[in-house]
């Protein structure tokens, strides 16, 4: 607008400028009229000026104001985009145990027989048993220490088979237990029965612990030896309470048990290894029974064991071929007094089984175990030391059984087993075909101990 209103008053002044140097009249009124002409026509223009002026402004007005318009909407919908994200899913993750993770492992094992036996002087032939139903429970309380548990239950009720506490690296190398566990007594004395090669324990092992084997309570320190050349070491020392009836039923001060089992293991090749222990177990007995008399006196129980494991596993055909081959034998060495009256006096009993398994098959494994155990002979013996000791001179007993093994999973086995026992002076002949049923269900599937 001011460059419009400069203009105007310059032509202006150019006028007047002009009409003032006029030299009469008629020049003046001359220069009047056509000064008006001019005035009117530049009010034209000027109007003319205006409304292109203000076209031009609205024009501008309206470019800026569509631009800003413009700049706030992408502004806008920018924004929108920016706060509008895809939907993820929100994960939160933590270091610690879940509350899930806090509950201990529970497996059920299931352990059912049948049998038909055939035994001079036995009436009763067959018959089926659920042997057991075990409740295993497993949790590692922290990152130093696991618990386990195993309660079997059977037909005539439930009892505590294991419950123990193992802190692991409590020193370098050293592992420490403490509970009621099955005592490392050899080999398959650690196994519970449902996981046996074969329906039950060996002859000798029944014999002198008891059906159920050495299981006692009290404390367990494992130690790893260095190693001698390509062979690792393992030393196991534990003490126990005097728990064995076949064993200490005569302890009655309290008198510790003691155990020490070494362990050797080397690879003889790429497919086969070699593992032998020895083992020694010492206790006492502090009261006997002579004649309606008991008298006291503290006397020593020892059991020796040596076992041998070979086993052939190719390694490319590992779940197909294997030959495993195993022995144990068991010493007895008893001091006791005898009953009759006549004073200290000493048993010795032993025994010993071995037994060889192939995998034919991924799913099936046969094999055959010999058995073979002979007592002590006192002529004062009777009930109260049987099956230590018997009166007949010359005792013994032998068992042969060839068995078959399907495993139909991994949680379920069926086994057929034939038992031939027959001796001298201790049991009667006896023929026993065995049909075994065992399941496992929970992560532990067949697990030995």
């Amino acid at each position: 607008m001011k460059s419009i209103f400069c203009v105007v008053f310059f032509i202006v002044g150019s006028a007047l400028s002009n009409t003032g140097f006029a030299q009469n009249e008629k020049t003046a009124n001359n220069d009047i009229e056509e000064l008006k002409q001019k005035v009117v026509e530049m009010q034209h223009q000027i109007e003319e000026l205006k409304k292109q002026h203000t076209v031009e402004i609205k024009g501008h007005e309206s470019k800026d104001e569509t631009d800003y318009l413009r700049r706030l909407a992408e502004n806008i919908t920018k924004k929108d985009e920016a706060e509008v994200k895809p939907a993820v899913e929100t994960v939160f993750t933590s270091g610690e145990l879940s509350l899930q993770a806090l509950n201990p492992e529970i497996s059920v094992t299931g352990d059912m027989l049948g049998y038909y036996k055939h035994q001079t002087d036995t009436r009763k032939r067959s018959d089926f048993i659920f042997r057991g139903l075990g409740l295993h429970f497993e949790a590692y309380l922290d990152p130093y220490s696991r618990f386990k548990a195993a309660v079997p239950i059977n037909e005539d009720g439930a009892e505590l088979g294991e419950a123990y506490y193992t802190r692991f690296g409590i020193l370098d190398g050293v592992n420490l237990t403490l509970g009621k566990f099955r005592q490392q007594f050899g080999v398959v004395n650690r196994w519970h029965k449902h996981a046996l090669d074969q329906v039950d324990f060996p002859l000798a092992l029944r014999k002198i612990f008891g059906e159920g084997g050495l299981n006692q309570t009290g404390a367990s320190v494992d130690l790893a030896l260095p190693t001698r050349g390509e062979a690792s070491q393992e030393l196991t020392f534990q003490v126990t309470d005097s728990e064995n009836d076949r064993l200490f039923g005569g302890d009655t001060l309290g008198n510790p048990c003691l155990l020490l089992h070494y362990k050797n293991y080397r690879d003889l090749s790429d497919s086969t290894y070699l593992e032998c222990g020895l083992t020694g177990l010492f206790g006492w007995n502090d009261v006997w029974e002579v004649g309606s008399n008991k008298e006291h006196d503290a006397l020593g129980t020892q059991v020796f064991g040596a076992d041998l494991t070979v086993s052939w596993e190719p390694a490319e055909r590992m779940r197909y071929r294997n030959i495993e081959w195993r022995s144990e034998v068991y010493v007895l060495n008893r001091d006791i007094v005898a009953p009759d009256g006549s004073g200290r006096d000493n048993l010795d009993a032993w025994g010993a089984y071995s037994y060889v398994q192939t995998k034919v098959s991924r799913t099936l494994d046969i094999g055959i175990r010999g058995d073979y155990y002979k007592p002590d002979c006192k002529d004062y013996a009777g009930a109260s030391l049987e099956p230590l000791a018997y009166a007949s001179a010359n005792a013994y007993r032998w068992q042969i059984g060839p068995y078959i093994t399907w495993h139909q999973s991994p949680f379920v086995e069926f086994r057929v087993e034939c038992d031939h026992a027959d001796g001298h002076r201790m049991e009667e002949p006896e023929d026993v075909l065995w049909l075994q049923m065992i399941f496992a269900a929970g992560p532990h599937k067949h697990e030995r101990y």
